[in-house]
Protein backbone atom coordinates (compact mmCIF):
# COMPACT_ATOMS: atom_id res chain seq x y z
CA UNK A 1 0.00 0.00 0.00
CA UNK A 2 1.53 3.67 -1.08
CA UNK A 3 1.27 6.26 1.53
CA UNK A 4 1.98 9.50 1.58
CA UNK A 5 4.36 10.54 5.16
CA UNK A 6 2.87 13.81 6.78
CA UNK A 7 4.90 13.81 9.46
CA UNK A 8 8.57 12.45 9.70
CA UNK A 9 8.44 8.58 11.09
CA UNK A 10 11.86 6.49 12.44
CA UNK A 11 12.91 4.28 9.51
CA UNK A 12 10.27 5.28 7.32
CA UNK A 13 10.82 8.55 5.60
CA UNK A 14 10.70 11.95 6.05
CA UNK A 15 7.63 14.57 5.50
CA UNK A 16 5.90 14.19 1.88
CA UNK A 17 7.59 11.06 1.29
CA UNK A 18 5.52 8.56 -0.57
CA UNK A 19 6.41 5.22 0.42
CA UNK A 20 4.77 1.63 0.20
CA UNK A 21 4.08 -0.19 3.55
CA UNK A 22 2.11 -2.88 4.70
CA UNK A 23 -1.85 -2.38 4.46
CA UNK A 24 -2.19 -3.39 8.22
CA UNK A 25 0.52 -0.49 9.37
CA UNK A 26 -0.58 1.92 7.27
CA UNK A 27 -4.32 0.95 8.06
CA UNK A 28 -3.91 0.95 12.01
CA UNK A 29 -1.06 2.75 12.56
CA UNK A 30 -0.36 5.64 10.67
CA UNK A 31 -3.46 6.74 9.03
CA UNK A 32 -5.50 6.47 12.43
CA UNK A 33 -2.57 8.83 14.17
CA UNK A 34 -2.12 11.26 11.79
CA UNK A 35 1.25 10.37 10.61
CA UNK A 36 -0.01 9.68 7.05
CA UNK A 37 -2.55 9.38 4.34
CA UNK A 38 -2.92 7.40 1.55
CA UNK A 39 -1.75 8.09 -1.60
CA UNK A 40 -4.43 9.02 -3.80
CA UNK A 41 -4.67 11.85 -6.49
CA UNK A 42 -7.00 14.02 -4.74
CA UNK A 43 -4.51 13.53 -1.23
CA UNK A 44 -1.35 13.98 -3.22
CA UNK A 45 -3.22 17.73 -4.31
CA UNK A 46 -4.33 18.01 -0.77
CA UNK A 47 -0.94 17.62 0.64
CA UNK A 48 0.82 19.87 -1.75
CA UNK A 49 -1.71 22.71 -0.81
CA UNK A 50 -0.67 22.07 2.76
CA UNK A 51 3.09 21.28 2.75
CA UNK A 52 4.28 24.39 3.90
CA UNK A 53 2.23 24.63 7.00
CA UNK A 54 3.40 20.96 7.51
CA UNK A 55 6.93 21.45 7.57
CA UNK A 56 6.74 24.67 9.50
CA UNK A 57 4.78 22.56 11.98
CA UNK A 58 7.07 20.18 12.20
CA UNK A 59 10.23 22.80 12.74
CA UNK A 60 8.15 24.29 16.03
CA UNK A 61 7.84 20.80 17.06
CA UNK A 62 11.41 19.86 16.92
CA UNK A 63 12.33 23.17 18.25
CA UNK A 64 10.00 22.62 21.47
CA UNK A 65 11.70 18.95 21.66
CA UNK A 66 15.08 20.61 21.93
CA UNK A 67 14.14 23.28 24.44
CA UNK A 68 12.80 20.38 26.51
CA UNK A 69 16.38 18.71 25.74
CA UNK A 70 18.53 21.49 26.84
CA UNK A 71 16.33 21.69 29.78
CA UNK A 72 16.49 18.13 30.76
CA UNK A 73 20.02 17.44 30.23
CA UNK A 74 21.65 19.24 33.59
CA UNK A 75 17.96 17.62 35.73
CA UNK A 76 19.29 15.03 37.83
CA UNK A 77 16.00 12.86 39.52
CA UNK A 78 16.23 11.23 42.83
CA UNK A 79 13.56 8.79 43.57
CA UNK A 80 13.35 6.42 46.77
CA UNK A 81 12.10 2.81 47.03
CA UNK A 82 12.75 0.51 49.76
CA UNK A 83 15.16 -2.15 49.08
CA UNK A 84 16.85 -5.15 51.05
CA UNK A 85 20.59 -5.36 52.14
CA UNK A 86 22.42 -5.70 48.89
CA UNK A 87 20.60 -2.64 47.45
CA UNK A 88 17.67 -5.05 45.53
CA UNK A 89 14.84 -3.28 45.72
CA UNK A 90 11.48 -4.79 46.59
CA UNK A 91 9.66 -4.76 42.99
CA UNK A 92 10.65 -2.64 40.49
CA UNK A 93 11.15 1.29 39.33
CA UNK A 94 9.37 1.34 35.76
CA UNK A 95 9.05 4.22 33.23
CA UNK A 96 6.03 5.05 34.60
CA UNK A 97 7.02 5.92 37.87
CA UNK A 98 9.72 8.01 36.29
CA UNK A 99 7.62 9.88 34.33
CA UNK A 100 5.35 10.60 37.72
CA UNK A 101 8.32 11.28 39.50
CA UNK A 102 9.76 13.85 36.52
CA UNK A 103 6.50 15.40 36.52
CA UNK A 104 6.10 16.41 40.10
CA UNK A 105 9.76 17.67 40.06
CA UNK A 106 8.66 20.20 37.52
CA UNK A 107 9.60 18.68 34.50
CA UNK A 108 6.94 17.49 32.71
CA UNK A 109 7.71 14.09 31.01
CA UNK A 110 5.28 11.13 29.72
CA UNK A 111 5.80 7.30 29.90
CA UNK A 112 6.09 7.12 26.63
CA UNK A 113 9.35 8.82 26.16
CA UNK A 114 10.77 6.61 28.90
CA UNK A 115 12.79 3.99 27.49
CA UNK A 116 14.05 1.15 29.67
CA UNK A 117 15.74 -0.74 26.63
CA UNK A 118 17.15 -3.60 29.61
CA UNK A 119 13.59 -3.62 31.67
CA UNK A 120 12.65 -2.31 34.76
CA UNK A 121 15.33 -1.17 36.93
CA UNK A 122 15.62 -3.53 40.10
CA UNK A 123 18.72 -1.99 41.79
CA UNK A 124 19.64 0.77 44.02
CA UNK A 125 21.89 3.37 42.71
CA UNK A 126 22.67 5.30 39.66
CA UNK A 127 21.48 4.90 36.67
CA UNK A 128 21.03 6.37 32.97
CA UNK A 129 17.51 6.28 31.74
CA UNK A 130 16.86 7.27 27.42
CA UNK A 131 14.25 10.10 26.63
CA UNK A 132 12.87 9.67 23.47
CA UNK A 133 11.28 13.48 23.11
CA UNK A 134 11.32 13.42 19.32
CA UNK A 135 12.20 11.48 16.11
CA UNK A 136 15.42 13.68 16.11
CA UNK A 137 15.76 14.44 20.00
CA UNK A 138 16.74 11.65 22.54
CA UNK A 139 18.66 12.60 25.95
CA UNK A 140 20.07 10.67 28.83
CA UNK A 141 18.31 11.26 32.28
CA UNK A 142 20.53 10.32 35.13
CA UNK A 143 18.43 8.64 37.83
CA UNK A 144 19.25 7.68 41.45
CA UNK A 145 17.69 5.29 43.13
CA UNK A 146 17.66 5.76 47.02
CA UNK A 147 17.37 2.90 49.29
CA UNK A 148 14.87 3.47 51.99
CA UNK A 149 14.53 0.75 55.20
Amino acid sequence: MEIILLQKVANLGQIGDRVKVKSGYARNFLVPTGRATMATAANIAKFEAQRAQLEHKAAEELKAAQARAERLSSFKLELRAKAGAEGKLFGSIGTADIAEAATKAGQALSRSEVRLPEGPIRLAGEHQVQLHLHTDVDVTLAVTIVAED
